[in-house]
């Protein structure tokens, strides 16, 4: 028996139990982030977003965001206990306030909400209510033992805390 059949027939479902990851419960805010960031003011558009960030920033936020947005897809989707369904409902009660908090920069942009920084900023830390349901949900990974949900709880934290900075840094030069 090869390396992969002992995999495959050790694995429940081999490969396709993968395919139940917390990782998919983030493709509906990577997709909105794709297809909607370029509607967003001329501040946050890419090449002006990145300019002059300092480089330690840079490095931290784009890390923490690999870490952030990868890491679910080698968790377990479980929705067995009332923990864990309960935070689902957290994830997507969170996400849709993330998305709702994109229209006002996108149709109103001139209103007094989205001129202010808080409200200009809220794209960044509106995350704040669905990443740490996501950390609840993605109690285990498919691989390690060692492994503890508030491990990704701290990343998320630090990823907001960069991403935020960021942002904050661009609407305050923008000003």
């Amino acid at each position: 028996m090869n390396r992969h059949d002992r995999w495959h027939t050790s694995t429940p479902n081999g490969y396709r139990h993968y395919a139940r990851s917390c990782g998919l419960l983030l493709l509906p805010a990577i997709a909105w982030n794709l297809a909607f960031t370029s509607t967003l003011m001329p501040a946050y558009a890419m090449a002006e977003f990145w300019r002059d960030i300092p480089a330690p920033l840079a490095f931290a936020e784009n890390a923490l965001r690999a870490v952030v947005f990868g890491l679910p897809f080698a968790m377990p989707l479980h929705l067995t206990s009332t923990r864990e369904r309960s935070a689902l409902a957290v994830f997507v009660l969170g996400t849709l306030v993330y998305f709702a908090s994109w229209l006002p920069l996108m149709y109103w942009p001139q209103s007094a909400w989205s001129a202010s920084v808080l409200g200009s900023l809220a794209p960044t830390w509106t995350p704040i209510v669905w990443l740490p349901a996501l950390a609840m949900l993605g109690q285990r990974l498919f691989w390690g033992k060692r492994y503890r949900w508030w491990m990704y709880l701290l990343a998320c934290i630090g990823f907001l805390a960069a991403h935020v900075g960021h942002a904050a840094f661009v609407t305050l030069r923008s000003r």
